[in-house]
């Protein structure tokens, strides 16, 4: 992808003026601020009327930087050597030095951090002199917008700029892992827990929903279009539209089919588009079809899980 200096240097000038940009990553679009500064990052949680105590994740642009304000440890050297920049955040020990907002970690002494892949970011984050706190640029509780698009129709007027990255091509938040004692996964998304699992070696808890919010995207009730959603459908009611993870020779107006193949992967890239499709169809509620639960289907079905209990 072509980078626009030009733009690039209008989402800086903002940034370093502490307000919020909208900025492109591979998983989705996000709502960024400077990481260092609590008035960028109260800014955050106003814009997506998002909880205090969900904390965000900083996107950091090399290992350079982040050393700043992280301890590192072997597991991620590892993880960070083979999927960054990409799909992957750790959640790492703060530096008692580090400059890193307290409103971003909820006071907080760990850190949620990431190296975003899409090359229109990384060329934003090479030019800013701090880290940038960036959470999906949706409000909470509702889909994450995967185009500059999808933004605007969010926050409209509210969100000072749009930085254009064309569609997301994973379409779903990171996959996030806690590196402190054991691994442990506390969200799934863009990477599979089997491709991490072979670079360490090592038994993976996973620990998507507990009692007490660790990460982001742990919330019970999330990524919802706002309509309600029922899973594993085998007969629809009338007027509902219909969610499927394979294309179907019958071609009905309310079907809609995540991947023409049952790709997961594919699948995974258009559920949060073909969820606000839906919405913007006016229908009022939708059925899903069973997704198999595993590879990319498990996150899948973690977020329409989330997204039903609307």
């Amino acid at each position: 992808m072509k980078i626009n200096l030009a733009n690039i240097k209008k989402a800086k000038n903002l940034l370093n003026r502490r307000e919020c940009v909208a900025i492109p990553t591979e998983t989705v679009y996000g709502i960024a601020g400077n990481a260092y500064s609590d008035i960028a990052c109260r800014k955050i949680f106003k814009l997506k009327s998002r909880p205090k105590s969900n904390p965000l994740i900083v996107h950091y642009y090399d290992l350079k930087r982040l050393k700043n304000d992280c301890h590192l440890n072997i597991d991620f050297l590892k993880l960070y050597k083979k999927f960054c920049p990409g799909p992957l955040t750790f959640i790492l020990n703060l530096k008692k030095k580090s400059k890193i907002s307290k409103i971003a970690t909820n006071k907080k002494s760990t850190l949620a951090v990431r190296f975003p892949k899409h090359p229109v970011t990384r060329a934003l984050l090479e030019r800013l002199q701090f880290p940038i706190a960036a959470p999906s640029a949706n409000i909470s509780s509702r889909v994450s917008a995967v185009t500059s698009t999808e933004v605007k129709d969010d926050f409209g007027e509210k969100i000072k700029y749009v930085l254009e990255g064309g569609k997301s091509s994973i379409g779903v938040e990171s996959t996030i892992i806690d590196l402190r004692k054991k691994p442990e996964i506390l969200r799934l998304g863009g990477l599979e827990i089997k491709s991490i699992k072979k670079i360490l070696k090592k038994k993976m808890f996973i620990n998507i929903n507990p009692s007490k919010i660790s990460a982001p995207g742990q919330l019970q009730v999330h990524y919802s279009p706002g309509i309600p959603i029922r899973l594993d459908v085998k007969k629809i009611k009338k007027n509902e539209a219909y969610l499927l993870i394979k294309k179907k020779k019958i071609n009905k107006s309310n079907y809609y089919f995540l991947s023409k193949t049952g790709d997961l992967k594919e699948a995974a890239k258009n559920l949060y588009s073909t969820l606000r499709k839906i919405k913007k169809n006016n229908y009022t509620s939708i059925a899903v079809s069973k997704i198999p639960n595993k590879g990319f289907g498990r996150t899948i079905n973690d977020r329409l899980l989330r997204a039903s209990k609307f």
